[in-house]
């Protein structure tokens, strides 16, 4: 077994801790680590006089430059917008159906619109536009109000069935629960589902036809075509806004549906209208 080193004259010392005879020397922090130490603490105490820092009950010191983050962002918001300001003024000025006859202003309307569109309507419609039961898929080519850039535009700035603008489109399908008997719904429902080839009960489904066209033909159109003047859905392409099962279609028909969109008039630019009306025409089921 090796002999502990004896303490030399001269060594610093120890830390009092002694471990199999073994015993540790209390040596001093480097200076140079010591100095950056101090040296963190002084710059802290420099930024929380300089900058923002300590919170208070409602926001926090504002530090004697003044500087503020929320500021910075301001600035480079409106710095964006007025460097937009020309190509917003031009969307403003050029016909609907102009904007796509010019590269430069489409380009710059899809893409400025499809920021509005994640901000706004995402929420609704999707991310990726294709909507959920309730929400229209605006990727596809059925439109219930119609699908022109005008029409878009319209249903963007004034919204539907809200009670925010008094040019808000609006239709009301009734609740035929109040006003057919429960064979005649189930009748109706069974016809509605063979237009679309849908397996049905083939004697409900005749029965249904005259129900049909003594109640619904007069806003859906005798062909089940549907009608855009009236937001009316066509009944014969197979895309459901709630849903087309024979459940879903009953609940439809007996309690009627009433789905609502904001008006975006008083909350968007017109620029920016304009602008996620291009992106939505472009997304694929524009007419």
């Amino acid at each position: 077994m090796s002999k502990t080193p004896e303490k030399q004259p001269g060594d610093p010392q120890t830390t009092g801790h002694s471990w199999d005879g073994l015993e540790e020397f209390d040596n001093p922090m480097p200076r140079w680590w010591l100095w950056t130490f101090y040296a963190t603490i002084f710059w802290g105490v420099i930024y929380t006089i300089m900058y923002p820092a300590w919170p208070l009950v409602q926001s926090a010191t504002a530090g004697v430059l003044g500087w503020s983050s929320r500021a910075l962002v301001q600035e480079e918001m409106i710095a964006f917008q007025e460097a937009n300001a020309p190509l917003n003024a031009k969307l403003v000025e050029t016909p609907l159906d102009s904007i796509a006859s010019d590269a430069e202003l489409q380009q710059y309307a899809v893409n400025a619109g499809g920021a509005v569109f994640r901000t706004w309507c995402a929420q609704c419609h999707g991310s990726g536009a294709e909507g959920a039961s309730g929400f229209p898929n605006l990727l596809d080519d059925a439109w219930l109000w119609g699908g022109t850039m005008e029409d878009i535009e319209y249903s963007v700035a004034y919204g539907i069935r809200n009670e925010e603008s008094d040019d808000a489109r609006y239709s009301e399908m009734p609740a035929f629960g109040e006003i057919l008997e429960q064979d005649e719904i189930t009748q109706v429902v069974q016809y509605v589902m063979s237009l679309t080839n849908a397996q049905t009960d083939d004697g409900a489904a005749q029965a249904g036809e005259v129900v049909y066209a003594d109640n619904c033909a007069v806003c859906h159109g005798e062909d089940g075509k549907g009608d855009v003047t009236q937001g009316a859905p066509n009944l014969t392409d197979a895309i459901w806004l709630f849903g087309g099962s024979e459940q879903e279609l009953t609940e439809t028909v007996t309690y009627s549906r009433y789905g609502v969109m904001p008006a975006w008039e008083n909350r968007l630019t017109e620029a920016q209208i304009r602008a996620v009306t291009a992106y939505v025409h472009q997304l694929g089921g524009g007419q």
